[in-house]
């Protein structure tokens, strides 16, 4: 198994935290730039059809919503319309310990565009998502306020918060890398096996930061990026999406299309044992969350005449039921003051609602998600 050390660069620190007002340029993901054949071309081993096609399935690689006022929110100066998306009726029955017959998803937020991706739980209780088409990090409030704490993350995408505090954002742009924002802005790794991460093809879709320092990500395939920003592969024959850690970081959890896969994490961050951990209904998953008693949450659309929405597993794989949504949602995360609110995000026809539901289950308050 190789790997390589990455390339690390100090950036900018970032700027103060204002209150969103504007329009911000679009940002490109790199297999969408007009440089992007000029990196491949230096690939020692290309992308796949040297086209980047192995993650264009995932979330990352929507519409880019090249000139929309992504991240606008609700008060800012509104584009055109996009097309209405579906709204699919449905009936949220108990789950035991998990939520409560009835409940309703609540839209609290809504913007447009490839927008509002890898959300998590800010320290103080408040909503974090990233905006690829405009490179920010926006923190949503309980009254559905936006303002900006991120500026400048190359087409930034999923994020991840350590325990121990330090804050991680893909960024999808040229120059590909696991960008760290705080508590200093640097990039922590954007090579593998002495190529840049462009090289894997397709786009840097999922990540989750551990304890030790290291980050687990997902471009195609499963990848650790230990401490010292070092790259490794992981794992046969995966089609990956969202990934996360347990609450205790001895299981590492990761999509793989109609399935979930999970690994034994080792005291280095290496990974053992992969296997099938559950398999979904209908649908492919996506986003991934986990609450305090080790359950699993999994984003999937309906797919085979499914519904969409939210699947729940117990910590053995077992699925205890499934919670309805409006739409097809991308990524999920428990938030609020107590983190007993479960927030979702649908993103389709450019159309994007960021969705709240109380839940009887608490997210793991021991990190960010």
């Amino acid at each position: 198994m190789k790997s390589t050390i990455c390339l690390a660069s100090m950036l900018s620190a970032c700027g103060a935290v204002v209150v969103f007002a504007q329009a911000q340029p679009s940002n490109l993901q790199a297999t969408q730039d007009p440089r992007y054949p000029e990196v491949i071309a230096t690939c020692k081993t290309p992308p796949p059809g040297r086209g980047g096609g192995q993650a264009a399935n995932a979330r990352g690689g929507g519409a880019q919503g090249r000139g929309a006022a992504a991240g606008q929110g609700r008060g800012g100066a509104a584009p055109a319309a996009p097309a209405a998306a579906a709204q699919a009726d449905y009936t949220v029955t108990a789950i035991p310990g998990v939520i409560a017959a009835g409940q309703r998803w609540t839209s609290v937020w809504q913007t447009t565009g490839n927008n509002a991706d890898g959300i998590l739980a800010s320290d103080d209780g408040a909503l974090l998502i990233a905006q690829n088409d405009n490179g920010m990090v926006l923190k949503i409030d309980a009254k559905g306020q936006a303002s900006t704490v991120y500026r400048d993350t190359n087409t930034g995408g999923a994020l991840s918060v350590s325990a121990k505090g330090t804050t991680f954002v893909v960024s999808r742009g040229i120059n590909t890398s696991i960008l760290q924002l705080a508590p200093q802005r640097r990039v922590f790794a954007n090579r593998y096996n002495g190529d840049p991460l462009e090289c894997l093809g397709g786009v840097l879709n999922d990540l989750t930061a551990d304890s030790r320092g290291g980050v687990y990500f997902t471009m195609g395939g499963l990848f650790y990026a230990n401490p010292s920003g070092v790259v490794t592969a992981y794992g046969e024959n995966l089609r990956t999406n969202g990934v996360i850690l347990s609450p205790d970081e001895r299981r590492l959890y990761v999509t793989n299309g109609a399935s979930v896969a999970a690994f034994d994490v080792q005291g280095d961050g290496s990974l053992t044992n992969q296997r099938d951990f559950a398999q979904l209904p209908a649908g492919s998953g996506d986003g991934l969350a986990v609450d305090a008693a080790g359950r699993l949450y999994v984003t999937a659309g309906g797919g085979a005449g499914g519904a969409p929405g939210v699947y729940v597993f117990g910590p053995d794989g077992a699925q205890l039921g499934h919670i309805p949504s409006p739409r097809t949602l991308i990524t999920a995360a428990f938030a609020g003051p107590d983190k007993k609110t479960l927030y979702a995000v649908a993103n389709d026809r450019r159309q994007v609602d960021v969705y709240s539901i109380p839940m009887i289950a608490q997210g793991y308050t021991g990190r960010a998600k």
